[in-house]
């Protein structure tokens, strides 16, 4: 336990936040991806955590893959705690659904050195636009994951010489899985309430009518949002495309005293 403590130490002073590549996508190596890990189920295993021994299928991979983008910000500079992320993601602490504080990424935005005041309207709508961009394609790894854990459920349930160990596995795959799961939940919440922070911040800051563009991506996540929050993520499978297009809903911003001057100012 010693040593576990001491390559913690080691590792939290050499930056232990996962190194991004190209794109924003995680930049495979081994201290993130066989070290901390290994290290990582040692400890959920001590504290009597579930832990599979079995390997992740593709499924489960593309997911972690996809999924770990709304994990951090790599855009934002630590605002989403990349570091504090990366420890529960390997699990050398246990993961957690922690609602962090909603006003970091505002003052991120705010202590940018932008060329205009408008500019950090433009620059919230498209982080905006790259989640909503994305998150379809997060939906769709979650839902082809618990298909996944149907199936094995299926062949643990048909296949006679199946043992308690690989029952126990199965299980603990499971709650793995379910627990990333709601982790990518929280965190797309977390997410929006930060930006509509950011957004309701900035109005008052810089009232420009660049917030009309954010207030549109904010109204097209929300729907994401509560996609998410009811589970829904294999609706896509069932419905046309027709019936797939998000509805539209009224601006956050209708009514305010303002709105005039700045929603529907042409």
């Amino acid at each position: 336990m010693r040593l576990i403590i001491l390559f913690i130490i080691i590792s939290f002073l050499s930056a232990c936040a996962r190194p991004v590549g190209d794109f924003g996508r995680a930049d495979v190596n081994v201290l993130n991806d066989e070290i901390l890990p290994s290290l990582g189920s040692i400890r959920a295993m001590a504290n009597k955590e579930p832990v599979s021994n079995f390997n992740k299928t593709d499924e489960e991979n593309e997911m972690h893959d996809r999924v770990w983008r709304f994990l951090i910000a790599p855009h934002a500079k630590d605002w989403f705690f990349d570091t504090v992320i990366e420890w529960q993601r390997t699990r050398i602490v246990p993961l957690q659904n922690e609602r962090f504080v909603i006003d970091r990424y505002y003052y991120f935005l705010r202590n940018q050195k932008f060329s205009s005041s408008r500019v950090r309207y433009t620059a919230l709508s498209r982080d905006i636009a790259i989640d909503v961009k994305t998150v379809s394609s997060v939906f769709a790894s979650i839902c082809a994951v618990r298909e996944i854990d149907r199936r094995r459920n299926i062949a643990l349930n048909y296949i006679a010489s199946a043992n308690q160990m690989e029952r126990n596995a199965v299980n603990a795959r499971k709650v793995e899985n379910e627990l990333f799961i709601s982790w990518f939940i929280s965190s797309l919440r977390y997410r929006y309430d930060s930006y509509s922070f950011a957004l309701d911040r900035l109005l008052i800051e810089a009232p420009h009518e660049e917030a009309r563009q954010v207030d549109a991506r904010l109204s097209e996540m929300i729907i994401d949002v509560e996609r998410a929050e009811r589970q829904d993520f294999c609706a896509s499978q069932f419905r046309d495309n027709s019936a797939l297009s998000k509805p539209k809903i009224s601006s956050r911003l209708q009514g305010a005293p303002f709105s005039q001057e700045i929603i529907h100012k042409k």
